[in-house]
């Protein structure tokens, strides 16, 4: 009898093991291969006029030497909010890094003319030097984390930073971020690879989120919460669009993506986590900007879903750390 009821119960919990199995895989992630064109940049000439499209880097290939810090900005329809990132972030790269910085417009597909907007930022508002500012356009929409993902691997800089379209996180404080990634390099040999992660946990209790909807805060918290009972509890912030990583970093993580919506930045940890890469979060600015392009209800509810299915993929070993996860050119 009770043999039998040990085998029931084993029966039972395989089972249950083997359903979760196969719902996890079906609502896993595969992330498109690239198509040819989005391989390739398009800058300004000296005359303003947009050149031919141009060779991007290959993938996670060594810095050139002559760029130090690459800025990826994920975009899909900005042009009502791209100039004030810009404000707040080139006039600070020039100050800083002179011609030492690139930025990188991966334009995830927009209606809006995005592509044109910020080339002509580029050359008539900003005096950009041709190469300065490349453009990435997607043929068909990947979501946030595929454009990242995407710019991140064909950068020329010695570091890399992706920050939000919005201007919502202060630029200056990159500052902070690139010291503490070099502070971690300089107490290990050989550029150890490390990442920089800015965070607004400090401001919880500032006006910056007391005043947000209710909705959103409940939303926020709430998603904070399934973060750390999946796992990820050293970290107070998984969400904030500004993250610097050095090459090494970005060669250990981003080939081995699956997931390209909201959620894409919890991946990213828990690759870095399970691969002993440094993650230090560094306290920023940050202040809420109109305009964001979350839908709250659907888009929320999509990031728990894929939270849940990105932190058992990778128990389940549906998902792995050690295999490349795009393999061809479209």
């Amino acid at each position: 009898m009770v043999r039998t009821f040990a085998l029931v119960a084993l029966g039972l919990v395989a089972l249950a093991l083997l359903i979760l199995y196969i719902l996890v895989l079906l609502f896993s992630h595969n992330p498109r291969n690239p198509f040819e064109s989005e391989l390739y940049f398009i800058t300004t000439e000296k005359d303003g006029s947009r050149s031919k499209p141009l060779p991007l880097p290959v993938a996670n290939s060594p810095s050139d030497g002559t760029i130090e810090l690459s800025v990826v900005i994920p975009c899909y329809n900005e042009t009502s909010r791209l100039k004030l990132m810009f404000d707040d972030s080139i006039n600070y790269l020039k100050e800083t890094l002179q011609d030492r910085f690139e930025i990188l417009i991966v334009d995830d597909g927009s209606k809006d003319s995005t592509d044109s907007y910020a080339l002509d930022l580029a050359h008539n508002t900003y005096k950009l030097k041709p190469g300065q500012l490349r453009v990435i356009k997607f043929e068909k929409n990947r979501g946030k984390g595929g454009a990242v993902i995407h710019g991140l691997q064909h950068i020329r800089g010695e570091y890399g930073i992706f920050a939000d379209a919005d201007g919502a996180s202060s630029f200056k404080d990159m500052s902070k971020l690139l010291a503490k990634v070099k502070h971690v390099e300089n107490e290990n040999e050989n550029k150890a690879p490390a990442i920089a992660i800015g965070s607004r946990a400090h401001m919880v209790n500032t006006d910056a989120v007391v005043k947000r909807s209710f909705i959103r805060n409940f939303l926020m918290y709430g998603l904070h919460m399934l973060v750390y009972v999946f796992g990820i509890r050293q970290i107070k912030d998984t969400q904030c669009g500004f993250k610097l990583f050095n090459k090494s970093s970005i060669a250990l993580i981003f080939p081995y993506m699956h997931t390209e919506g909201w959620i894409f930045d919890v991946e990213i940890l828990i690759i870095a986590l399970r691969k002993g890469i440094s993650v230090s979060e560094v306290p920023i600015s940050w202040h809420e900007v109109d305009g964001s392009k979350m839908d709250l209800a659907r888009d929320s509810m999509n990031m728990a879903i894929d939270l849940v299915v990105t932190r058992m993929a990778y128990i389940l070993g549906i998902y792995k750390d050690s295999v490349v996860t795009k393999t061809k050119v479209e």
